[in-house]
């Protein structure tokens, strides 16, 4: 399906993933004993802490997550290469993220290792499965890379006045403000529904599923 292929890049999927993602982590460290759902490299390095202290259980708070983010990105690859003419692969991905959350909203506060790990799951799927926006390398599950390419563009613009360079600046500063949005509004979700708030994401991923089926070069010639 070439429109969900052109859709799968567009400024608008980006920033309501962004926001998911954004929102997943900020769920996972607030109400699920602070592991990240996203990074992985703060998962990782509390991970090495707790096990050179030798706390075992802790180290294991840890290392789930990180091993579930992994199996994301394998399930994601599996789900390309036996893509479907009925919905593109990244329509599958999304999808499957969405239900994947809706389960991780009832299950109960004692067994935290298991949503961390499903919701880390969910957001290896979404790491691997959109890696591009309008052709740039731009991640929505975690902010250093697009920090690093959002400074580095703006700093070309500084140098050489090329307003592309400006743009993708302003591309890859609006996704981290997306991301952190995200975050601010599920604290705000995160106190009034508890464990259920994630049921947030799951909306916003089913939306970005349906949107996905609009055909931008039949309705505007450029996907916006």
């Amino acid at each position: 399906m070439k429109q969900t292929r052109q859709m799968s890049e567009t400024i608008k999927l980006g920033m309501l993933l962004a926001f998911s993602g954004g929102f997943m982590d900020a769920y996972s460290y607030i109400q699920r004993d602070q592991v990240f759902a996203n990074a992985q490299t703060g998962n990782m390095l509390l991970f090495g802490v707790n096990l050179s202290e030798g706390n075992l259980r802790g180290a294991l708070h840890y290392f789930f997550p990180v091993f579930a983010f992994a199996i994301g990105i394998a399930i994601a690859e599996l789900v390309r290469a036996k893509e479907r003419d009925l919905l593109h692969w990244r329509q599958v991905a999304v999808l499957f993220e969405g239900i994947i959350l809706v389960g991780v909203a009832f299950i109960p506060l004692d067994m935290n290792l298991i949503a961390n790990s499903l919701t880390s799951f969910a957001c290896g799927i979404q790491v691997e499965s959109f890696r591009k926006i309008r052709g740039n390398g731009i991640a929505t599950t975690m902010c250093i890379g697009n920090l690093r390419s959002g400074t580095q563009n703006l700093c070309n613009f500084i140098r050489k006045k090329d307003k592309e360079d400006f743009k993708k600046a302003v591309l890859y500063y609006g996704i981290i403000v997306c991301f952190v949005t995200g975050a601010v509004i599920g604290n705000f979700f995160i106190h009034m529904f508890h464990e259920r708030a994630i049921l947030c994401c799951s909306v916003v991923l089913f939306f970005a599923f349906f949107l996905m089926f609009i055909d931008y070069e039949k309705d505007d010639a450029r996907a916006i």
